[in-house]
């Protein structure tokens, strides 16, 4: 057996992006990356969201309820990252903390782009083992380890050009990190950033409903016998808005807009969500 694997959370994320999969706002949203990134395993309970087969059993329950509820987030989520790509379209974009994260595969717009993904070395190495059967042009792999690597040189080594504008996208990272190792990325994010750059960020809002919600999540998925996809993957930092403008603002970015996602949502999900996952998360543009 291979000695690394995607997260836990990076694997959900899949996973509700292949159930939301021109299933949730057609015309708007797909993803048919996310399913062929999907171990057999992980996708028997994307099917039975899909065909809407509620399972019986109180385990299984509590799987197939948390795929629906991500599917719910990753629609608005994903909508609002890939507009914010379309309208900078640098010739060079870089995902942070890329996961299985399919955009360089599935967005015509990035075909004739350098798109560099960026994570850990052991869950890059299972996401390149994954997207063998993808079709189109891969991404250039860059692994980094942050607690030893600095994220400029390793990019420059792997062919980056600090020297012209470059669109990054950082979607589901930030509440995984402590502030210090925010602002620490954010720094490092400027300085690869020539003008006309442009930052797209996910963060998780401070929010009592939102870690209550996550706290029963994982109350329920021990009750139910099963280990949470959110266990040992615990949030570090939540940001006000107004933190995070200050933030990217102190250097040299300027926030176009910061939207939460149940204002993304509306128009696209039909009934809008009414849960927590509707409230968690917002997406900032920033551009320098």
């Amino acid at each position: 057996m291979p000695g690394y694997q995607a997260s836990r959370t990076a694997v959900l994320v899949c996973q509700g992006r292949a159930a939301a999969h021109e299933r949730l706002a057609p015309g708007r949203f797909a993803d048919p990356t996310a399913m062929p990134l999907l171990t057999a395993d992980e996708r028997a309970v994307v099917e039975q969201v899909r065909d809407g087969q509620t399972p019986a059993g109180w385990g299984d329950r509590m799987a197939y309820e948390m795929v629906l509820r991500c599917a719910e987030l990753m629609v608005p989520r994903t909508v609002a990252i890939d507009d914010a790509v379309r309208e900078r379209r640098n010739a060079q974009v870089v995902i942070l903390g890329a996961g299985l994260d399919g955009r360089a595969w599935r967005m015509p717009e990035l075909a004739g782009a350098d798109v560099y993904e960026v994570d850990q070395p052991a869950s890059q190495q299972d996401k390149r083992d994954r997207a063998a059967a993808l079709d189109g042009k891969p991404p250039t792999f860059v692994p980094v380890d942050f607690a030893r690597d600095r994220l400029g040189d390793a990019l420059a080594a792997a062919g980056h050009r600090a020297a012209e504008p470059t669109t990054w996208v950082w979607e589901g990272v930030v509440p995984y990190l402590t502030g210090d190792q925010v602002g620490v990325t954010v720094r490092q994010i400027a300085s690869a950033s020539f003008a006309g750059s442009r930052l797209v960020v996910n963060y998780q809002p401070k929010s009592g409903a939102i870690r209550s919600g996550r706290l029963l999540s994982r109350a329920m998925s021990l009750v139910a016998g099963r280990t949470s996809p959110l266990a040992g993957e615990p949030w570090r930092s939540l940001w006000a808005p107004r933190e995070m403008a200050r933030l990217l603002e102190r250097h040299g970015f300027t926030v176009v807009r910061d939207n939460h996602l149940r204002e993304l949502a509306t128009g696209l999900l039909d009934p809008e969500p009414d849960g927590i996952s509707s409230r968690s998360g917002r997406v900032a543009v920033a551009d320098i």
